[in-house]
């Protein structure tokens, strides 16, 4: 088969289309066909050398495919082969082949397509353990997404909307955040021009916002919990913003509030089962009613990766970009 591969980190160029060795499935394995894969912030830390896969992962980059199975390993049940479905990875999802724990497999939603389905699986376990298993949302509570226009933020707006939450968000443009008033976001902040804390605390009535997802990390950790309510949950799952940040306990205190970090990519097989039961129970309902949908801004070859992480890079999509697999 062929992969992306990374022989040395460094610039999109980094990333090599060559053919290498097909993965075998082993005990409680499937072995999937890739029809396409999605392209994460995770993929492209990897490929500048700061966010190796976790041991016994694929070396491949790519957090998420959709496929067919094409065989099924020892000890593997509920699955046949030729089944559509989509999977969450810790990796190797950039290749004409992958191998997945059977507990990481989903089927593809109804009323979703094959190549589509590829947008799902990495943002709604991100999404849902965070939001919803970690800090708990609750109808009538107010969620703040940041980063609203990315992979992440379109599906935090629609869930966070499906279960009857108020959705503020932060972009950097007004075209970003049109989109995301099209799939339901009720409080725009343009990051770039407004104080998102005051721009909360105006369209809250001075209550704060209940949980907020944060994919900053450092540099958004002080006004974050200003922007809190209180008993509010800070979820943290990135660090564009920096690593390392100064907290006033004095004010989460007074708040009552709760700060949670989770990453996903290197958790046991049995946590991310249960996420992805989790996940199949409560979001594909909404998936196949029509109530969620995953936003993909473009599809690119997979042999044509470099151009993909670049439009990542530049911040100017909407939503996910998928890597095609050739037919």
């Amino acid at each position: 088969m062929h992969a992306i591969t990374i022989p040395e980190p460094g610039g999109p160029e980094a990333l090599v289309w060559t053919e290498v060795p097909d993965p075998v499935p082993g005990e409680g394995e499937i072995l999937v066909e890739v029809t396409a894969g999605a392209v994460n912030r995770a993929d492209i830390m990897q490929r500048q050398g700061f966010y190796d896969p976790p041991p016994g992962a694929s070396p491949y980059p790519g957090l998420e495919c959709s496929g067919r199975i094409a065989e099924l390993g020892p000890g593997v049940s509920g699955w046949s082969v030729g089944d559509e479905v989509c999977a969450l990875l810790a990796g190797g999802g950039y290749a004409e082949k992958v191998v997945v724990p059977a507990g990481q497999l989903l089927p593809v939603p109804e009323g979703i397509g094959l190549k589509q389905a590829a947008a799902l699986p990495e943002v709604v376990c991100t999404v849902w353990s965070n939001v919803f298993m970690v800090a708990h949302l609750r109808p009538g509570e107010t969620l703040l997404v940041h980063g609203g226009s990315s992979g992440i933020g379109t599906m935090a707006i629609q869930l966070g909307k499906a279960v009857g939450a108020r959705v503020a968000v932060t972009a950097g443009t007004k075209e970003k955040l049109e989109r995301c008033a099209e799939l339901g976001a009720d409080i725009l902040i343009n990051y770039r021009e407004q104080d998102f804390v005051a721009e909360v605390d105006a369209a809250t009535g001075g209550s704060g916002a209940d949980v907020i997802l944060d994919n900053m990390g450092a540099k958004y950790l002080d006004r974050n919990v200003q922007a809190l309510a209180v008993n509010g949950r800070l979820a943290i799952i990135g660090m564009q913003g920096g690593r390392k940040g100064e907290l006033n306990i004095g004010t989460l205190l007074a708040k009552r509030g709760a700060v949670s970090a989770t990453s996903l990519r290197a958790r046991p097989p049995a946590e991310k089962a249960a996420i992805v039961a989790a996940v199949r129970e409560h979001v594909w309902p909404l998936l196949a009613g029509g109530h969620v949908r995953p936003v993909v801004d473009r599809e690119l070859p997979m042999s044509d990766a470099a151009t993909a992480h670049r439009v990542v890079e530049e911040s100017g999509h909407v939503g996910k970009v998928l890597l095609v697999a050739a037919p």
